[in-house]
């Protein structure tokens, strides 16, 4: 379905040297934040103290987190949890008290401000817990990456496989670079966004790879430039109606989610927007920086052997 029309190519792979200063500095400065600032990783991966507790009435967030802050836990995390009377906080660990004690002083400070507080549930993760849960984190990143460049190679050709996992790549480290730089808690429903991502990512660089690859058959005529252009061109119409229905609900999670998915949400919003440029961009002008040609994706046609004026 085209919904969208666009009746002359657009010339992508002209603006790839712009692009290409446009990736290698919000790449080189991701890195940069990334490597200075560090993420700022939640409970989840740092070990800590998990409660939830129950309100008669709506929580007021705002208050409970101005009661942490009077404890000495102002980057402790509150939120909904079901409904707007279950809240959980994530508290990180305090060396001074243990995971019993930091959990009753919480408790008993709450229910000084609202005496209808109750406890529902305490877990505490361990520091070994969090530190496991990063590099599973981070081989789940690592085996998706692979997987993805040999599906490529295996699809396409070696070309495409380097491409598309360096433009995916491109996306992760640049949403990682944005959470470094703005200290947003990393945890593990934005690691799964990130996850996501590099599927989503790889989706849109699948159907263009393939329109390219059905170019390279139909216009044999045309230069690489033109087959890559009209290839992009052709899916526009696809990309807008994808990632425009995709992005009004990933915006409504951010928007009315609440914190549970804010950070979820607004890592999935980075990636896709990034996901569209990296797909178009960086992807496409790398198989054309590694020299894709025709030859490389459609076999020679071969000529039929003459013996003696009889075709063999």
């Amino acid at each position: 379905m085209e919904i969208f029309r666009f009746n002359r190519d657009i010339p992508f792979m002209s603006w790839r040297r712009i692009g290409a200063a446009i990736s290698i500095t919000t790449f080189i400065l991701s890195v940069f934040f990334i490597t200075t600032k560090g993420l700022n990783l939640g409970v989840d991966f740092t070990g800590g103290t998990v409660l939830e507790v129950g309100y008669n009435q709506p929580a007021d967030l705002a208050k409970i987190r101005s009661v942490l802050s009077d404890l000495g836990m102002p980057d402790a995390s509150v939120q909904n949890f079901g409904t707007a009377r279950e809240v959980l906080i994530r508290l990180p660990i305090r060396a001074d008290l243990s995971s019993a004690q930091l959990s009753e002083t919480v408790l008993a400070e709450l229910r000084q401000s609202d005496s209808s507080v109750e406890m529902r549930r305490v877990e505490f993760v361990g520091p070994q817990v969090g530190h496991e849960l990063l590099e599973n984190g981070a081989l789940a990143l690592l085996f998706v990456s692979l997987g993805i460049v040999a599906y490529l190679a295996i699809r396409f050709e070696w070309k495409f496989g380097v491409a598309g996992i360096i433009a995916n790549l491109h996306d992760v480290v640049i949403i990682l670079g944005f959470f470094a730089f703005f200290q947003w808690e990393f945890s593990l429903t934005v690691l799964a966004a990130v996850l996501a991502i590099l599927g989503y990512s790889v989706n849109e660089s699948v159907v263009i790879f393939d329109r390219i690859r059905e170019n390279f058959r139909k216009l044999r005529r045309a230069s690489v430039t033109k087959v890559i252009d009209n290839a992009i061109t052709q899916t526009m119409s696809r990309t807008i109606i994808t990632h425009g229905s995709t992005q009004m609900v990933v915006v409504s999670m951010l928007l009315f989610g609440g914190e549970t998915l804010y950070y979820f949400s607004l890592a999935l919003t980075i990636g896709i927007l990034f996901g569209i440029y990296s797909s178009i961009m960086v992807g496409s002008s790398i198989i054309m920086l590694l020299g894709v040609k025709r030859e490389d994706l459609v076999q020679a046609e071969k000529k039929p052997l003459e013996n003696d004026g009889a075709v063999v």
